[in-house]
């Protein structure tokens, strides 16, 4: 796996742990529904850049698809 890879692997498993504790979910439901999201295949494509944000932004931009239904830009 090239480094690119482990920090993904990295963001997953980070973001399934967040996912856990704030929707007091097992592990194997917090995969699925991280696994399922818009935000997991954008963090997938490297072309996003995605891989290189921290694991708080990335959950952020999960929670805002959770919250609309799709993912939005943020506002800034």
């Amino acid at each position: 796996m090239d480094k690119k890879g482990y920090l993904i692997e990295y963001l997953i498993s980070d973001i399934v742990f967040f996912i856990m504790q704030d929707e007091k979910l097992d592990i194997d439901l917090a995969m699925k529904k991280f696994y399922d999201s818009e935000v997991f295949a954008k963090l997938q494509d490297v072309q996003t850049g995605l891989y290189i944000e921290g694991s708080g932004y990335v959950y952020d931009l999960y929670k805002i698809e959770r919250e609309n239904g799709y993912l939005k830009q943020l506002e800034i």
